[in-house]
């Protein structure tokens, strides 16, 4: 790709040219990234040339080493070289980045990244403070709102109104002199609410057995045991007798255990403070965004609290003095509860040249989140409730409208949550950011995606230990005749079933109307196989997860992140380390904690974690093969027992297909462990090891994971949303064939999806529009695929029948 002498013709005389050489500057010849020798994660020896200020999509099954070279390798080793031009000191409060296992990285530019992860962990995130809008909005009404209230702080859910006086002292002309000094903040939070729009009460009989002592365990919630500090700080309050029931307390007693302040104590020496449990519960559960709880919390907090919009607020989190400064008789609180389209547009009527670039800027950012298919949510919808898709998409908004150019952006599988009509406006998106100049990586795994690279890169051949390598590299159409997998399947469609299944019965749905849904009446068949379709925010979510996901006999699997640390794999998430543990322990006489790497057969070394880290402040950590057990994270003398002629470590480290015929049969067979290992070998997930941690799973591997780990539960209707998100064109096919079994064995299967593969496999359709936000929250069509293709009454029956027909 580098340039060579650029020659041009200069007159000489009258009659004749003269040819004058010109030598391209050294500086214009670095058009490459170069990558030689990746080895991260599974990757083998990769080297690897990419085109500068050009798109290039990385395509091969889920787990053949994508993420690992585009994410792992050169946009890590591009933010970690960043990180260093900083000083130790601004280092060491910066996350540390290991140098990737890469020989040699040349023509890195600054990466940015754009990923799946979910937004705002926070209750007080939105997608008004995620994006700036909501900053720009403050200041515009801090300028031109009537009645003027103050600054942008005036109308900010996160400051708080506050006052306060007293005496300071200072040195004045070598002496120390006393003044009164007041102070005070006009913020925009609720005071009932404290900005967050929802009011809780708890219900009493979900935190503690009134029948019971503190002493015999009387509180239920998780993590409050008698055993550790909590039950010695307990014990010793002195504010109530731990020792007597409950429900004999008294209303000074039941006030402390409940509502105390932070209280200092002096607990067997040590100086601790104690809180009542509701002001604790609301600091260590309440504060976080329900979506980003763990399981056994979430399940609790929804038990126990009950939420409410807040009635002083009506949900806006504002006070009354934020929401009564209005411009055009709209206040801050109407903006950002509107439809954001709506919101541009009334932007767009606003002339004042005294806050012109304010507007402008305003204008550009809302103009971004309609150009990329977001329009139809609102700057107060709080940023943990956005899908995977929308998270990511929000992220790009800020990267539409910049200046930069020269700068490498990394996308993971920008497609997830786009229907078919939107993807070929992200696709000239991720155009006019390469033609301002800029290098676009994709890991992608749609058609419609790779069809408008300038270059793609296709890893495997297959996943985990048998991918790792680059089997093409080039143009799309020698993709299609490369003979890889990508290849072969790129031009894959599915036909519309020929027999459809009959409905054994129906669920009723009526009067829906969550979020954007209009009144909605319809009847779900059951016995069969139902796509919910329709364009981002048409209600899809809104109409199942609304009404069915909370029936009983529900599983619902949907997009949310699997949680779990470096001690986790699939053989500890799906519950199947459980029997082979109690195998091992029959089989040798002895008790199952000795086969956890969490437990007493851990290595005492490095904890079982099979490596030691070493923490090196503001450099990178170093993570090195513990030495006493090899990285076999167990005691040696937990490894001489034996199940099958293995140890548990050698069982660990089997894939998923060889532990799934080890433990089928023989001296090893054990049928609850065999059952799981069937499901997980069921999506795809047979090259995985049993010990792999879950943070080196890919997002298609650790959606998959959920998938075969929430199959087990006993259900008579199963709800996924978006199932294909990750998968390889070759694995929808065996994802169809899994879709079908559970059918077939008597379920109820209803997919949320964009995919059209599966849309024609279903039975029966139900699409929602006919667009999103306040145009969509409809039903369209309801029926058989073959009938909306014929009628291609909506988008997604025009989409369907090119699909089909192509």
């Amino acid at each position: 790709m580098g340039a060579g002498p650029t020659t041009r013709f200069a007159p000489s005389g009258r009659c004749s040219l003269q040819r004058v050489t010109t030598p391209v500057h050294p500086a214009d010849s670095h058009d490459l990234i170069r990558v030689r020798g990746a080895r991260e994660n599974n990757l083998r020896d990769v080297s690897v040339d990419l085109p500068k200020r050009r798109l290039t999509v990385f395509t091969g099954v889920s787990g053949s080493g994508k993420s690992s070279l585009v994410f792992a390798t050169i946009a890590a080793e591009s933010q970690r070289m960043i990180n260093e031009t900083y000083s130790t000191f601004v280092q060491g409060f910066m996350p540390t980045l290991a140098r990737p296992d890469v020989d040699l990285l040349e023509g890195l530019t600054t990466a940015i990244i754009v990923d799946q992860e979910r937004m705002g962990a926070n209750i007080r995130s939105t997608v008004g403070t995620a994006t700036d809008a909501n900053a720009m909005l403050r200041i515009l009404f801090s300028r031109l709102g009537r009645p003027h209230i103050g600054t942008a702080k005036a109308f900010s859910f996160n400051v708080a109104s506050m006052s306060g006086a007293g005496a300071v002292t200072m040195e004045k002309a070598g002496q120390q002199v006393k003044e009164r000094r007041e102070f005070s903040v006009q913020g925009g939070m609720c005071p009932r609410c404290e900005g967050t729009g929802h009011v809780t009460d708890f219900d009493r009989s979900a935190l503690y057995d009134e029948e019971r002592s503190i002493s015999e365990g009387a509180l239920t919630i998780p993590g409050y045991t008698m055993d550790g500090w909590y039950g010695r700080i307990f014990r010793s309050t002195g504010l109530f007798d731990a020792d007597k029931p409950i429900k004999d307390f008294t209303q000074r007693e039941l006030r402390a255990l409940l509502y105390q302040e932070p209280t200092k104590l002096k607990v067997e020496g040590i100086n601790v403070t104690f809180e009542g449990l509701i002001p604790k519960i609301q600091k260590s559960f309440l504060a976080k965004d329900r979506e980003a709880m763990q399981p056994h919390i979430r399940a609790f907090v929804d038990r126990a609290v009950t939420f409410a919009t807040c009635p002083d607020c009506d949900g806006t989190r504002l006070n009354e003095a934020a929401r009564s400064s209005k411009i055009d008789g709209t206040s801050i609180a109407d903006a950002c509860r509107m439809q954001i389209s709506d919101l541009a547009r009334w932007i767009r009527g606003l002339e004042e040249p005294s806050v012109a670039p304010l507007l402008q800027g305003l204008r550009e950012t809302l103009d971004s989140f309609v150009e990329i298919g977001l329009g139809y949510l609102s700057l107060d919808r709080p940023s943990g409730t956005l899908s995977g898709g929308e998270a990511q998409r929000t992220k790009m908004i800020r990267h539409l409208g910049s200046s930069l150019t020269d700068v490498t952006y990394v996308f993971d599988e920008p497609s997830i949550g786009l229907h078919p009509h939107d993807i070929q406006r992200m696709n000239s998106l991720l155009l006019r950011l390469r033609d301002k100049g800029n290098t676009v990586l994709v890991v992608e795994h749609k058609p419609e995606m790779i069809a408008g690279a300038d270059h793609v890169v296709d890893l495997g051949p297959g996943a985990g230990t048998a991918g790792g390598g680059i089997v093409y590299e080039g143009s799309l159409e020698g993709l299609r005749g490369s003979g890889t997998l990508t290849g072969q399947h790129l031009d894959d469609r599915a036909r519309l079933k020929e027999t459809l299944r009959p409905a054994t019965g129906v669920l009723q749905i009526r009067g829906a109307s969550t979020n954007n849904l209009q009144d909605v009446d319809v009847d779900v068949p059951t016995g069969v196989l139902v796509a919910v379709t329709g364009v981002a925010g048409s209600g899809k979510s809104s109409l199942i997860h609304g009404s069915l996901a909370r029936e009983d006999g529900v599983v619902v699997i949907d997009q949310g992140a699997i949680k779990g640390s470096r001690r986790s794999n699939p053989a500890t998430y799906t519950g199947l380390l459980e029997p082979i543990r109690k195998a091992f322990a029959k089989a040798n006489g002895v008790k199952p904690a000795l086969f956890s790497p969490n437990s007493e057969g851990a290595c005492p070394t490095c904890n079982g974690a099979g490596v030691v880290y070493m923490d090196l402040a503001m450099m990178a950590g170093v993570a090195t093969t513990c030495d006493e057990c090899e990285g076999r994270r167990f005691q040696a003398s937990v490894l001489e027992y034996t199940l099958g002629g293995k140890d548990i470590s050698e069982v660990l480290s089997m894939p998923i297909a060889a532990a799934e015929d080890f433990f089928e049969a023989g001296e090893a067979r054990i049928p609850a462990a065999h059952k799981i290992l069937v499901r997980l070998e069921d999506v795809g997930l047979g090259y995985v090891t049993l010990g792999q941690p879950l943070t080196t799973l890919s997002g298609g591997e650790r959606q998959r994971l959920k998938l075969a780990a929430q199959m087990g539960d006993k259900g008579e209707v199963y709800i996924l949303d978006e199932p294909t998100t990750g998968l390889h064109l070759a694995d929808v096919q065996n994802l169809l064939g899994l879709l079908d079994r559970l059918v077939d064995a008597g379920r109820s299967v209803i997919v949320i999806e964009h995919h059209q593969a599966v849309m024609a496999h279903a039975d029966w359709i139900i699409d929602l529009g006919p667009g999103a936000g306040h145009d969509g929250g409809r039903i369209v069509f309801e029926g058989r695929p073959a009938d909306l293709v014929a009628a291609r009454s909506t988008l997604t029956g025009q989409h369907l029948a090119e699909y089909v027909a192509g």
